[in-house]
């Protein structure tokens, strides 16, 4: 009998991917993907404990559940309703005392045992929580990857933290480093390839302490990985996130150099440009070590882009460290950045350090910080104006006979084209910059176009 599964997914594209696998796992049970939550056999949320009042935002969308539920009873049918992820894993038993109707919660590691769990509430018990760290691997009771049609896919390839900053809860929502052997995820990637994916990103939390089992023995690391993704048939473009600085090892660093599908386009958290903050946060390295990275990087690859996360008005920041921070940004240069008031995350050590910052403070440091990072961009953006890019279009864009795709450095790029070129790289001549995307126009007459990857970065 045929049921409906809403999820709807919060967070990370770690996240995005779990989901993904869940649509997959339940499939077998008869569940098919619905558009809308509201009449849904089946509806979960995949959340994420990363940005401030996240569990807030959980129960607001709960409220608004409950009713379609209820709706659902009055109509003879039931609704299921699952709460999976980080709040999930980090507030289980607060989740449950808050909302009692939620028949099942499960943490990042445990979403493998859905079936089980279903089954279960549907024998009538409720309160069904597994929000536990298993010993086995999840990956291993996963149906095998069966996603196809995607231009570009998420991979995932390690799970979990070791680090500890001080003010991040994925080492107790996430759990320990887990790299999954390379056979496995060179067989998943070539299924996406054979299903039409061109690009893949491989994801983890600290994805460049990959150490997975090699396929003849021994270890790899991502750069190994990356070596070998790049021999697959179709496989045109790869990309990595999230990565630490104190990972990135001369392997990474030949891997930038010698393989041209790796996007010379990368996301490196540095977090703060002040030592003492650093070493506050136990992010492991200081600010001279991340230029250092950025420079072995840049050596070998002078057009790749950055990309970075920041926290501002850490515990006990002074004006002058918060300067220090301004000052890596304007040497360094990014394409692209995230940045963020910091903001206490309960049962993490940040959380109960004193010359906890006031909040005008952190709003004022905040604005500085990201108008500078914003002009960054647009200069990034508008250098390009005039230059023939390689776009891979993913989909069709809000304008009739557009297509929408991504350039090398991961910005938005549209233009006029055939939907028969979706999954194409395209060179396009770039005629105009918007703060996060790129308009173009064929550099060549409409065909089947493979373009190198790009090799000029804007200066």
């Amino acid at each position: 009998m045929t049921k409906s599964v809403f999820i709807k997914t919060f967070g990370c594209q770690m996240n995005v991917y779990d989901s993904a696998r869940m649509e997959e796992l339940l499939a077998p049970l008869g569940y098919q993907s619905a558009a809308q939550p509201d009449g849904a056999d089946l509806v979960i949320l995949n959340t994420c404990h990363i940005r401030e009042k996240a569990a807030e935002k959980v129960f607001s969308e709960l409220g608004q559940i409950r009713r379609w539920q209820r709706a659902k009873g009055r109509s003879g049918g039931r609704m299921l309703i699952g709460v999976g992820g980080c709040v999930a894993q980090a507030e289980g038993a607060e989740l449950l005392r808050r909302a009692p109707f939620v028949d099942l919660v499960f943490g990042p590691q445990t979403y493998h045992r859905l079936p089980e769990m279903i089954e279960r509430a549907a024998r009538g018990e409720t309160g069904i929580v597994d929000a536990s760290f298993p010993a086995d691997d999840k990956f291993e009771h996963l149906p095998q990857a069966r996603r196809g049609g995607a231009v570009s896919a998420f991979l995932s390839v390690q799970e979990g933290c070791d680090k500890f900053c001080t003010f991040c809860v994925v080492p107790y929502t996430r759990g320990a480093e887990f790299s999954r052997p390379a056979a496995e995820i060179l067989a998943e990637a070539g299924r996406l390839a054979a299903g039409g994916a061109r690009e893949v990103t491989l994801l983890g939390q600290n994805v460049n302490a990959y150490h997975g089992a090699a396929p003849d023995g021994g270890e790899w690391r991502l750069g190994a990985l990356i070596h070998a993704l790049a021999e697959l048939p179709g496989l045109a473009r790869i990309r990595y996130v999230t990565s630490h600085p104190g990972d990135v090892d001369d392997g990474l660093v030949a891997a930038h150099r010698d393989v041209p599908q790796l996007m010379p386009f990368l996301h490196l958290p540095v977090q703060s440009g002040a030592d003492r903050v650093l070493d506050a946060m136990n992010r492991r390295h200081s600010a001279d070590d991340y230029r250092r990275t950025v420079a072995r990087l840049r050596r070998v690859r002078p057009d790749l882009a950055l990309s970075s996360d920041f926290i501002v008005g850490f515990p006990g920041e002074s004006d002058a460290e918060f300067r220090a921070t301004i000052a890596l940004v304007e040497e360094i240069g990014f394409a692209q950045a995230f940045s963020f008031k910091y903001s206490p995350r309960p049962g993490t050590p940040a959380a109960d350090l004193p010359d906890q910052v006031p909040e005008i403070v952190k709003a004022e440091r905040l604005g500085e910080l990201q108008a500078v990072l914003q002009r960054q961009q647009r200069g990034f953006n508008d250098a390009c104006v005039g230059r023939v890019m390689p776009v891979l279009f993913e989909k069709p864009g809000r304008e009739p006979g557009q297509l929408v795709g991504r350039s090398p450095y991961l910005q938005g790029g549209h233009a006029s084209a055939p939907a028969a070129m979706i999954g194409d790289i395209v060179p396009l001549t770039i005629r105009a910059a918007l703060p996060t995307s790129l308009t173009g126009e064929l550099a060549s007459p409409p065909g089947r176009h493979a373009a190198p990857a790009h090799r000029a970065m804007p200066a």
